[in-house]
């Protein structure tokens, strides 16, 4: 069995390691999009052959919704109808509201919501 101060070590090395190597990949991944001229102004996939690697670029476009003002718009101009159509509603638990109101509201949702444990995160820092 490793002791803690091992495993910590480990973690530490193990973290570096991994940061190193996702800059790394990041960079050659910048290299590539300026070599293959990438276009990244709109969504797209574009395959390149370079014997004996096949390199895939997938684009994509990042959008962002603010649900209250979607649903001011669909307000506004009678199409909420469309709300369900066009956009996914995620529904999150606020805990500083949950854990403000009492036991019988918490009765009433509780069976609405899933509790799973999460994997525990850590941070290691190493003393200079």
């Amino acid at each position: 069995m490793m002791s803690l101060q091992k495993l910590s070590g480990e973690w530490l090395e193990a973290k570096d390691a991994e940061r190193d190597a996702t800059e790394r990949r990041r960079l050659i991944e910048d290299e590539l999009v300026r070599l293959l001229e990438v276009q990244q102004t709109d969504e797209h996939t574009r395959k390149v052959e370079a014997n004996p690697f096949t390199i895939k670029i997938a684009c994509r476009i990042n959008r962002k919704v603010d649900g209250d003002l979607a649903q001011e718009i669909a307000a506004e101009n009678d199409m909420q109808d469309h709300l369900a159509l066009l956009f996914r509603w995620k529904p999150e638990l606020s805990m500083t509201a949950w854990n403000g109101v009492g036991d019988n509201v918490k009765q009433v949702f509780a069976r609405a919501i899933t509790a799973t444990p999460g994997r525990p995160s850590f941070t290691i820092t190493k003393d200079k």
